[in-house]
């Protein structure tokens, strides 16, 4: 198995995920952690609330990491993403992968987190100190 994707409502950890692309053959590993910021455009952020529809943005994370091991020269790559109430500094989603050469894992993991935020049926709510606004995920 050289996939790995979770759609969750618990706390995700950096570790776990990276644990899973950890491969002796490896040269590098590249992660990225989104996390919940205290702004945007302007506006003061109190919390995100994520919602999915579950099946479908689990078959879609899927689709991508299987497009990125097709697309690039890696050897692993997991997906996790977490739904329900965050708060400021808590991480929403974490994308790791490994490769024999770090230029692969940075081009695989920035096309995963790209495609995720355009394909994934994840919808966002920025809860705001004056107000609410949802964000989509998809187009």
């Amino acid at each position: 198995m050289n996939s790995k994707v979770i759609l969750t409502d618990s706390l995700i950890f950096e570790t776990e995920v990276e644990d899973f692309v950890l491969s002796p053959e490896c040269g590098g590993i590249v992660t990225f952690i989104g996390t919940v910021r205290n702004h945007s455009k302007g506006r003061s952020v109190v919390r995100l609330e994520f919602e999915a529809y579950e099946r479908m943005a689990v078959s879609e994370m899927q689709k991508i990491a299987d497009r990125a091991l097709d697309k690039f020269d890696i050897q692993k790559v997991a997906i996790f993403h977490r739904v329900g109430v965050l708060e400021i500094g808590e991480v929403p989603v974490i994308i790791s992968v490994s490769a024999h050469h770090r230029k692969a894992a940075f081009q695989a993991c920035e096309f995963a987190i790209d495609t995720l935020k355009e394909t994934v049926p994840i919808w966002k709510k920025e809860v705001l100190d004056d107000g609410e606004v949802w964000i989509s995920a998809t187009p």
